[in-house]
């Protein structure tokens, strides 16, 4: 019963699991560039209000999308001869989930009535979204951005932050370079 009821809550978390969402210039051979550097300025930390992103949060991004793009083939330099510019950002929102469900209905014969129970029940929670954008150098137009939201978990260890920012920055590096349709 345990085994059917964590397969059960796999298969449902895994439907929930969300894609990263990705848009680019189909007009941009990504196939000349070869090399990459961080745009003046990229920061994660700048007006954030989320004890969750720090500096500490930075260097994990920043460390991700570099071995993510040099196991993609790319090369990092300087950004005065980097073909792409890579900025990246974050936020953090509150949401609200609600479930209604009906708890019973009775009916009674021996005296008029019909009763109908309803039970709504709320949770929020953080969902922080994080954005990867590649900027033509030479030309200083955005020509690839993506991004991936996950709901932001409390009392990690550093090494579970790690990880889940790794994951997420592959998910969305998944689709850089996108492929020829």
């Amino acid at each position: 019963m345990k085994q059917l009821l964590a397969a059960s809550l796999l298969v449902l978390l895994s439907a929930c699991a969300s894609s990263p969402d990705y848009d680019y210039d189909k007009s941009v051979n990504f196939t000349e560039y070869k090399t990459f550097a961080w745009f003046p300025n990229a920061t994660l930390a700048k007006g954030a209000t989320n004890y969750q992103i720090s500096e500490l949060m930075e260097r994990r991004v920043r460390q991700a999308i570099s071995d993510e793009l040099t196991a993609k083939g790319m090369t990092f330099t300087d950004a005065a001869n980097a073909d792409i510019l890579v900025n990246y950002h974050a936020s953090v929102e509150s949401k609200v989930d609600v479930d209604t469900f009906s708890t019973g209905y009775s009916a009674r014969w021996d005296y008029w009535g019909i009763s109908h129970n309803v039970q709504t029940t709320t949770r929020e929670y953080k969902v922080g979204t994080l954005v990867v954008d590649v900027i033509d150098k030479a030309s200083n137009q955005l020509v690839w951005r993506a991004a991936n939201e996950g709901r932001l978990k409390k009392n990690q260890t550093p090494e579970e932050r790690t990880a889940a920012v790794q994951e997420s920055v592959a998910e969305i590096l998944s689709h850089y370079p996108p492929q020829a349709q």
